[in-house]
């Protein structure tokens, strides 16, 4: 064999060598480079764990909050009907007094007169002072009192925290499913390493994000 065979025999030997260390090398960094990708986005799951068991206390806060409005907003209309009740029985007992005097008043002793006019000054102004009862420690406040007018106001005042709490909790609602779904792509992620996979789930994860976040502000009201 001459020494040029040898030669290029060594050289053969020498680029296979190399050829398969860069495909080793290769290999490895894609190895390398797919154990990044899964680790990132085990971090970005974790995160978006946070965010749903945030999303998830949320919801439910605002959840106990419609249902305690919507207890209070009941019970002041019911002791609103009540104080009306009350109202009109006193009116009707004033207008039978009055009906009492027209048809029997020239029969009526002064005294007996005096009396039944005595009731029917008591019945109207007990009436009146139904429609509206200011709290004495702050009168200004329409929200205290148990007057007709301030019981109206407060009932009405409790209807829209009830609404407002069943906005929040739409979204809420809607940012939870999200976050769900986010995370059930971000391990498909993992499983198949998938950027684009991961990319969606981040999307969504995007949009669940903004809606948790109005749950809290009510910045935008959603059109359902």
């Amino acid at each position: 064999m001459e020494a040029s065979d040898v030669a290029d025999q060594i050289r053969e030997v020498r680029e296979a060598i190399a050829e398969e260390k860069a495909e080793h090398d290769a290999e490895k960094a894609e190895h390398d480079a797919g154990d990044r990708f899964r680790a990132r986005a085990a971090l970005i799951i974790a995160f978006l764990a946070v965010l749903l068991a945030i999303s998830s206390l949320g919801g439910g806060n605002v959840g106990e909050d419609m249902v305690h409005a919507n207890i209070q907003a009941s019970d002041t209309w019911a002791f609103y009907q009540a104080k009306n009740v009350r109202q009109t029985v006193n009116k009707l007992a004033a207008d039978e007094r009055e009906a009492d005097l027209l048809l029997h008043g020239g029969t009526t002793s002064a005294a007996a007169r005096k009396d039944i006019e005595e009731k029917i000054a008591k019945y109207r102004e007990t009436a009146d002072r139904y429609d509206s009862e200011p709290d004495p420690k702050d009168p200004t406040n329409p929200l205290k009192g148990e007057g007709k007018k301030q019981l109206s106001a407060q009932a009405k005042n409790w209807e829209s925290q009830r609404e407002r709490a069943e906005e929040q909790d739409a979204n809420f609602d809607f940012a939870e499913v999200l976050f769900q779904i986010g995370i059930v792509l971000g391990s498909v992620a993992i499983l198949a390493t998938s950027r684009p996979v991961l990319g969606v789930s981040l999307a969504l994860s995007g949009l669940a994000t903004l809606l948790m976040l109005n749950g809290f502000f009510l910045v935008v009201h959603l059109p359902f």
